[in-house]
């Protein structure tokens, strides 16, 4: 079996090839630089590039793999959550795939995408916990199963990725912020600057991260600024965030000591951050957790994960077909809270 997926939620676009056994035909992703000039994702523009970006892709697909469009089996893409209108033109172009050729075409949660990313390449054991860091979301799930999750934190205001872009922009830094914060923080002190930590005396899994935004943006105002002191603030800031991510899991491992958790799933663009993997991964050791980490060219938003997802939602043999549903820039994965 065939599939061909789409990711367009954002401002990566993503086409792929995959066999049902999980073997990757052609694998394209490309990044919209357009984005640079602004400090953050202009969703108009996604949109438009996503549409030069379609047509070139699918041919460049099609090439690579030797397919003809004819044989693939199933066709799908992401349907939500993200930017509606990025949403719109992936979906829609791949709805006009399968009806032109007569297969069917079935609707993915990018973030459930993310979440099962890591199954392709490790043996799993559930349940498993998943720390989801991306630039538009930072939650915590328990992962029994495919189909089967259980959301135990979530972001009450910035998601990671979005406060590493803002802090990023506060220091003149280009977009996206991660990669530029992470690189200078190598330089720097990470107990220059006196940074909150919120919600530390709460045991509530849920994170707030505008907090430190913010005193970052103060200490920037009252400071004059040099290179030393970005690289004091980088590394103070990405140390803080790492700091709350292994607080939280802390508490996952105190409230699941019932429950066997044999392993953490780092999954979302941020989780390829180094300074943040070491850290989550000394912590883990010291509990017995092994780390598991898609490949690494599916922590970004990327089409093989979709097409994955996709797979592992057939062999359920529940997965409803999904040519009339409409995209949700808010959709939720799994059970609620």
């Amino acid at each position: 079996m065939l599939i061909f997926a789409v990711e367009s939620s954002c401002d990566e676009t993503s086409l792929c090839l995959m066999k049902s056994n999980g073997e990757v035909l052609s694998h394209k992703i490309a990044s919209q630089e357009i984005h640079n000039n602004f400090g953050g994702v202009v969703p108009e523009l996604a949109s438009r590039s996503h549409l030069l970006n379609l047509q070139s892709l699918y041919k460049k697909c099609l090439t690579e793999s030797g397919i003809n469009p004819r044989d693939i089996d199933i066709f799908c893409s992401t349907c939500g959550p993200g930017l509606i209108g990025c949403l719109l033109v992936g979906s829609t172009f791949v709805k006009s795939l399968s009806i032109g050729f007569q297969k069917p075409f079935y609707a993915i949660n990018h973030l459930e995408a993310h979440i099962l990313s890591p199954t392709i390449n490790n043996k799993i054991i559930f349940p498993y916990l998943c720390l989801l860091l991306t630039g538009g979301h930072t939650q915590i799930y328990l992962v029994n199963g495919v189909d089967n999750y259980s959301l135990l934190g979530e972001t009450k205001d910035d998601a990671l990725g979005e406060a590493f872009d803002k802090v990023a922009k506060l220091l003149n830094l280009p977009y996206p912020g991660g990669p530029a914060i992470e690189e200078i923080a190598k330089n720097g002190s990470i107990k220059s600057v006196s940074l909150p930590h919120p919600l530390e005396k709460s045991n509530t899994l849920d994170f707030s991260f505008s907090g430190i935004k913010t005193a970052v943006n103060l200490y920037v105002k009252n400071n004059i600024i040099n290179q030393k002191i970005k690289n004091n603030i980088a590394a103070s800031f990405q140390h803080k965030v790492t700091e709350i991510l292994k607080h939280k899991i802390t508490l996952c491992f105190n409230k699941f000591n019932n429950v066997k958790i044999e392993q953490l799933a780092i999954v979302g663009g941020v989780g390829s951050n180094k300074y943040i993997f070491a850290e989550l991964k000394k912590m883990c050791s010291n509990n017995n957790v092994e780390i598991i980490l898609p490949p690494k060219d599916m922590f970004s938003d990327n089409a093989a994960m979709i097409a994955w997802t996709c797979i592992q939602k057939l062999s359920l043999k529940n997965f409803q077909e999904g040519l009339h549903f409409k995209n949700d820039p808010r959709l939720r994965v799994g059970i609620k809270k």
